[in-house]
């Protein structure tokens, strides 16, 4: 029987590499982070409870991922404003909305409202949108595609907020931006009756912007939602897994969001890192976190569940299996529809009426 042999190369690599783990301060160089596990090379099939419109889509993105554009923020806005653009015609033929662009409290906003009127049981209410976009990109379209459903579904006014973004801003511009809006919208409405929520960005923002009222001596709003993102940065299994599920190398996790936008931020710091202070977590408004299991927040959102009940604070979580970052802003798979709906649940139970 004929035996398998090396190349005389592989037998001299395969020699090196016992020398040199042979070494005990190299070996500890060259070991992995404790509780390190080999993961073997597979392919991950679509999860068996996603719609076929999310199958597609999902096939789609692996077919055609994304760019990297490095530090080129222009060719990075280009890119996504394009994206942005297309979901916002998906958007517009499925849901009849009016849009008023108008400062409130000093900041550019975009009010969108039913075309078929405000609902007479939300004419006290109003919901702030914080768009997601990396803190660098997805005012406008963007921005209107987060808006957009949730006002058409609730029969409610969305008012989205176009604050100041990266690199050319830094941490804390967008919660002094959301809390002007809030200001100025507080001298027709309750706190009560204001509910806040964002994605991705947006839903780090939304959590900040709650230190930052809390800070400011604002009241708490009615409710928040915090969508693929909070207010701790991506961390946990789902930061070094997302990689792997659009089949790129897993990359490790960090203790602070390593963007330009908090660049310098300390992790121990409560106003960019709400999690990390349980008496702020315990003013916390009614809070509702939504994502996609494949998103590379849902480890964070998971978090931030957990600290918000162990403080007795009103928390919802909802994980759509097998969908990734920011499903929801394609409204035509039924998770999408299924999410505005379960968004607008959420908000019309908690928010006051008076």
């Amino acid at each position: 029987m004929q035996r398998n042999r090396m190349s005389k190369p592989a037998c001299l690599a395969a020699g090196l590499s016992v020398f040199l783990l042979s070494s005990p301060w190299l070996a500890a160089l060259a070991a992995p982070p404790p509780g390190t596990v080999p993961m073997p090379a597979f392919e991950l099939p679509p999860s068996n409870y996603m719609s076929a419109e999310a199958r597609a889509v999902l096939q789609q993105s692996l077919d055609h991922p994304d760019p990297a554009f490095g530090s080129d923020v222009a060719a990075a806005r280009a890119f996504y404003g394009r994206f942005n653009d297309d979901r916002l015609a998906e958007m517009r033929r499925r849901y009849a909305v009016e849009v008023r662009r108008e400062p409130l409290g000093g900041v550019t906003v975009d009010r969108v409202i039913p075309a078929s009127g405000i609902a007479p049981s939300n004419r006290r209410r109003v919901l702030i949108n914080v768009h997601g976009g990396a803190f660098m990109w997805g005012s406008g379209s963007g921005a209107l595609v987060e808006a957009i459903p949730i006002a058409a579904v609730g029969g409610i006014e969305v008012v989205t907020v176009d604050y100041r973004l990266a690199p050319e801003h830094r941490f804390p511009a967008a919660s002094e931006d959301v809390a002007a809006v809030y200001r100025a919208l507080l001298k027709t409405h309750p706190a009560a009756n204001i509910g806040v929520y964002g994605c991705s960005a947006g839903g780090i923002i939304t959590a900040q912007a709650m230190a930052w009222f809390d800070a400011n001596r604002l009241p708490m709003p009615g409710a928040i939602g915090t969508f693929c993102g909070t207010g701790s940065p991506y961390g946990g299994d789902s930061a070094v897994l997302s990689a792997a599920f659009s089949g790129r190398a897993p990359t490790a996790p960090t203790d602070t969001l390593p963007t330009l936008y908090m660049s310098g931020v300390e992790a121990t710091n409560v106003l960019g890192y709400p999690l990390t202070s349980p008496a702020l977590l315990a003013k916390f408004p009614p809070t509702l976190h939504l994502a996609g299991s494949r998103d590379f927040a849902a480890s964070a959102l998971t978090l931030s569940h957990r600290k918000l009940l162990a403080r007795g604070v009103d928390s919802q979580l909802v994980l759509f299996d097998g969908l990734g970052h920011a499903f929801f802003m394609r409204p035509d798979l039924p998770e999408s529809q299924e999410a505005y709906a379960i968004i607008w649940r959420f908000f019309d139970a908690r928010l006051a009426r008076r």
